[in-house]
């Protein structure tokens, strides 16, 4: 996710994003706000930051900050199993043996011949997550979901894009509860009221296709399930915003316009992304409005639109696995997410079934 060739000057000071390219996230995180202002936007890892949530995405000690109840017991560390194999004979990304993606340099708008790999990694990585959906129950593990997805994409003669993504250990995200992205699957088992959602991306002859949904774990309490179906609804207003020739801030005023009339928290830290031939390209798709983000809409952009939103504040801390987002009240959170094409009068959503079949919309009905 590093914009092609960013350098960030400022008084005796600057940073090269290959300079800092082999730090974790949450390192160079750190070492950054202790360098920059958060008016500078700096792109890495496996997500971007943004300019106002710089400063906020670095460790912190686990505080209260908000009055909605905590999600309870918390989400805690579970066990790691060894990471999963891929055929030889399955093609892989450029950073599957080093974890090094690189800078980004592909462009923003996407060949017609591109476009129509895309869409069949977005067919395939939308039945991945139909594959998913029976087994996510009381009782089952995040490691066996991850296990269920990774033999899923090989069977579409796929590799899991998050695969040692930068040291990624597995093949899929699992973000349980309050846990807000980047869920590392672990021995931890789904129990009944859980909300969790799963982050599905695979590459396909040579094109990524990225998408998730929340699923509903047994018998979940009526607040969450408002939170989990209003973040579905904020996902498809953002969607519905897109137009070639709108500034793509529109998207961001659109979602964070739905989770206010909902009380609910929109996420900063974490944003949506460009995706093509790169897992994660140049663009920055913000879930908030940004007055100054004026990139215009064109035909042919392919991006994420995947809004983080909470029950209760948006602030988020990471745990020291260096991937796991969690909110710092511990209150509850959703995410949804769509890989879009621009087309010439709006917008076509990618990752969903050669049939048509959705999973968001199938999934909750």
């Amino acid at each position: 996710m590093n914009p092609t060739n960013l350098a960030i000057e400022i008084p005796a000071f600057a940073i090269n994003a290959a300079s800092i390219a082999f730090l974790s996230p949450a390192a160079a995180i750190f070492l950054l706000s202790e360098t920059l202002t958060p008016q500078v936007i700096v792109a890495f890892g496996f997500f971007k930051t943004s300019p106002d949530s710089l400063c906020e995405v670095a460790k912190r000690k686990r505080k209260k900050i908000s009055a909605t109840k905590a999600s309870h017991p918390p989400v805690r560390p579970g066990m790691l199993s060894p990471m999963r194999t891929v055929p030889m004979s399955i093609n892989r990304p450029p950073y599957a043996m080093t974890g090094n993606p690189g800078p980004a340099v592909s462009s923003n708008v996407r060949t017609d011949e591109e476009i129509e790999r895309m869409r069949l990694a977005g067919n395939a990585a939308a039945e991945v997550l139909l594959e998913i959906e029976p087994f996510v129950q009381p009782g089952v593990t995040t490691d066996k979901i991850d296990q269920i997805a990774h033999e899923a994409i090989l069977e579409r003669n796929a590799y899991p894009s998050p695969l040692n993504y930068r040291g990624y250990p597995k093949s899929v995200c699992t973000s349980v509860n309050e846990v807000v992205c980047h869920g590392i699957p672990d021995s931890r088992p789904l129990a009944n009221g859980d909300i969790v959602n799963v982050d599905v991306t695979l590459y396909l002859n040579g094109v990524h296709g990225d998408t998730s949904v929340m699923f509903l774990v047994g018998e979940v309490d009526e607040e969450s399930q408002r939170l989990v179906l209003e973040t579905r609804t904020a996902l498809y207003n953002g969607i519905h915003a897109v137009k070639p020739g709108e500034p793509i801030n529109i998207i961001g005023r659109t979602i964070e316009n739905h989770a206010r009339l909902h009380n609910l928290g929109v996420v900063r830290e974490f944003i949506g992304h460009g995706i093509g031939t790169e897992f994660h390209s140049g663009l920055q798709i913000k879930h908030y409005y940004d007055p100054y983000d004026s990139t215009v809409i064109v035909p042919g952009m392919t991006f994420t639109i995947e809004p983080m939103l909470t029950l209760g504040s948006p602030a988020c801390e990471m745990w020291d696995d260096d991937w796991t987002a969690v909110t710092r009240d511990g209150s509850r959170t959703a995410q949804f997410e769509h890989t879009v094409l621009v087309t010439d009068d709006g917008v076509e959503i990618l990752t969903k079934t050669k049939d048509g079949v959705v999973p968001a919309e199938q999934v909750l009905g």
